[in-house]
């Protein structure tokens, strides 16, 4: 079979894969912020779900992420074992499930538990797109399409940001749900035609021959991958106990860690603390699509640079770039002075936890891929956990957004340090090693 109808078939596959992870994200971002475009709603009307507190409003926003935190690790248990193709089917569907499920609720507990059930399906999701995309994606341009996938769930915290202005007095809380449901109808079915298995997973579990045929109908070559491990090889979890995995992975999880703090505690509250700073709904919300649209305009622009220059380098940066624009919000500034700092911490905030994602896909070998990249996600939700209770502490003890925003600032600060001391990947434990070396910017340069 000719080079140009490998080169077409690949470019096909990578397209229909980046393009169904992608939209798989942009769901990922929605429930993210939905909560925090209805958390006025419901904090100010009893009648919809009950009383509720600025303590309790924090830790409802935390539940979702114990199902993140939760799914993650499940995935990362399977995922390395039973393939992504099969993760991904099964979770478009349970995610869309506990949408629907969560709009239908009456009380504080059930909606609680309905943001828990979800957050399971949103974590699998996060930790197998990384994967998946890591082992179809073309060398040089790995960190680019891990940032368009990720760039996914800023593009969904926009469509929840300018849906809760458009429509929110028109189909109220509930109908905002309703739309986060919509992947089982729209996304599933073309899913379910158009995603392949990795082949580069398949041959990593042995499976030599059906290696090969994906190979040739997806167009994604398998030189150089590594074989079948070893019998008594470590596989997934396990593997990033080893002595060439441990530190790095450490790190890697303190990074995701910092970044989804970051992530989840601005689209949380910042709504509320610029609400509470005299700006009116639409302005309030108006921060939250700037602040979302600063991510993926600098994520995706900052990863052009990783490919070039290096993930690690790029990250440290981001997070610098957060921590000091986020020291600059409780500044008396201009109003465009002010969005301008908005959209930088979007870029310093969830645009570098894209960065990361993709750092981290690249780094690990494919029968570790799912279980480091599970890792990341997992261990950064308990970040994504703390940072809207940590934003409820403050704003229900009359703290109000200025400790926040230093707070997170400080929070940025350290991460880039952390972000410095990431020893380099080794080429046996790369994920960028499966193609020609000459090919691929190392990820932590």
């Amino acid at each position: 079979m000719s080079e140009s109808v490998l080169e077409h078939r690949r470019r096909r596959t990578v397209t229909w894969v980046v393009t169904l992870a992608t939209i798989a994200m942009v769901f990922d971002g929605y429930d993210l912020v939905v909560y925090g475009t209805v958390l006025p709603t419901l904090l100010a009307d009893p009648a919809e779900l009950g009383r509720i507190s600025a303590e309790q409003a924090g830790a409802l926003g935390s539940y979702a992420l114990v199902g993140v935190l939760v799914g993650a690790l499940i995935t990362g248990s399977l995922g390395d074992w039973i393939g992504r193709r099969k993760i991904m089917l099964v979770n478009l569907a349970w995610f869309s499930i506990g949408m629907g499920a969560t709009a239908l609720t009456t009380s504080v507990t059930a909606f609680g538990f309905g943001r828990f059930v979800t957050g399971i399906g949103v974590g699998a999701l996060v930790a197998t797109v990384g994967a998946m995309v890591a082992e179809f994606a073309p060398a040089g341009k790995r960190n680019k399409l891990n940032a368009i996938v990720y760039s996914g769930v800023p593009a969904g915290g926009v469509l929840a940001s300018v849906l809760a202005l458009v429509l929110a007095d028109a189909v109220g809380w509930r109908g905002l749900f309703w739309v986060g449901a919509l992947p089982i109808v729209l996304v599933l079915p073309l899913a379910i035609v158009k995603l392949p298995e990795s082949a580069k997973w398949l041959q990593s579990r042995g499976r030599t021959e059906r290696a090969r045929l994906v190979s040739e109908r997806t167009g994604v070559p398998l030189t150089g991958e590594t074989p079948a491990p070893a019998e008594g090889a470590r596989v997934g979890f396990p593997a990033l106990a080893t002595r060439s995995l441990a530190w790095p992975t450490f790190l890697l999880g303190t990074m995701s860690f910092a970044g989804l703090l970051l992530t989840y505690g601005l689209n949380t509250w910042l709504p509320k603390i610029m609400a509470d700073n005299g700006y009116g709904k639409s302005y309030s919300l108006g921060f939250l699509l700037v602040l979302n649209l600063g991510a993926i305009v600098g994520g995706v622009a900052a990863s052009h640079y990783a490919d070039r220059m290096g993930a690690k380098r790029i990250v440290s940066v981001t997070f610098l770039l957060a921590a000091a624009a986020l020291a600059l919000l409780p500044v008396s500034l201009p109003l465009a002075l002010l969005l301008i700092a908005v959209a930088v911490a979007g870029t310093g905030t969830i645009g570098t936890q894209m960065l990361i994602y993709g750092l981290v896909s690249n780094y690990y070998p494919t029968r570790a891929r799912a279980a480091g990249v599970a890792w990341c996600a997992g261990f950064g939700r308990l970040g994504g956990i703390a940072g809207p209770m940590i934003g409820g502490v403050l704003v229900g003890a009359g703290l109000g957004g200025t400790t926040a925003f230093y707070l997170f600032a400080g929070v940025a600060l350290a991460a880039a340090v952390v972000t410095v001391l990431v020893p380099h990947a080794k080429e046996d434990t790369a994920g960028a090693a499966s193609e020609p070396a000459t090919a691929v910017a190392d990820p932590l340069r």
